[in-house]
């Protein structure tokens, strides 16, 4: 067997490549469809693991899923279970994939409660979670962690607009903030937000759905909480790397 490659240049390259959705954005965007009770599409989705497993978490937790096409889905979050949330089924499932820990504005938001396992995936560097609770909790949610389960519970009878300033500029950490604030009773702002394109993309998807964001693309977000949100069509970006 070789042990190194030949490559002769001087050949001409041609034809074209559709890269896929980009598995970020996929994460968050997915979970936003659990803010409203309409249908929304979605195109351009990955089929990669990481983000089917997230749909077939979603469809698990009572997700109603449609196929168009390649990439190509359509949601509707009118029927959720919440004894799968709480079920050691979730607990596993849900600690397999870190971009479950997602769902948790979304839950918030809507139904005033959430719950997740410690979120697994990869074990690149450093992770936190911190900027996702500290955002809950100054939005009024009570926040609790059961050492035994690893299971984190979020309960909140109203959740209300606040000036937040964020420890550390998190994607993730901004996106599930966000998510929640969307329907939370008056104006949250958010300062030292993530302000990379895919965070753009979902803020842009969510005022299509009826929300009030503003200074999108700045690190300092502000929205006004809205008492519900309806469907829409998104389709995501190319993943960058691809």
């Amino acid at each position: 067997m070789s042990e190194a490659f030949q490559i002769r240049g001087g050949k001409r390259l041609s034809g074209d490549i559709t890269p896929q959705g980009a598995k970020n954005e996929a994460l968050q965007i997915l979970c936003a469809v659990l803010l409203t009770s309409e249908e929304v599409r979605i195109k351009n989705i990955p089929d990669i693991k990481d983000v089917n497993r997230l749909i077939e978490l979603l469809q698990d937790f009572g997700l109603k899923v449609t196929k168009n096409g390649a990439g190509d889905f359509t949601c509707k979050a009118d029927d959720i279970n919440f004894e799968y949330i709480k079920s050691k089924e979730f607990k596993k499932d849900g600690a397999r994939l870190r971009g479950s820990i997602m769902i948790l504005g979304p839950m918030l938001a809507r139904f005033g409660e959430a719950y997740m396992p410690t979120p697994g995936g990869d074990k690149i560097g450093r992770r936190r979670l911190d900027t996702h609770f500290q955002g809950f909790v100054e939005l009024g949610a009570d926040f609790s962690f059961d050492d035994d389960e690893s299971f984190y519970t979020l309960k909140a009878k109203e959740l209300k607009g606040k000036f937040i300033l964020l420890e550390e500029a998190s994607v993730t950490g901004t996106a599930n903030i966000v998510m929640a604030a969307v329907l939370a009773k008056g104006k949250t702002r958010i300062y030292n937000a993530a302000c990379e394109p895919y965070l753009q993309q979902l803020c842009k998807m969510l005022n299509r759905m009826g929300a009030n964001i503003s200074g999108i693309g700045s690190n300092l977000l502000t929205i006004e909480g809205v008492s519900e949100l309806r469907g829409t069509e998104h389709t995501m970006l190319p993943d960058m790397v691809e």
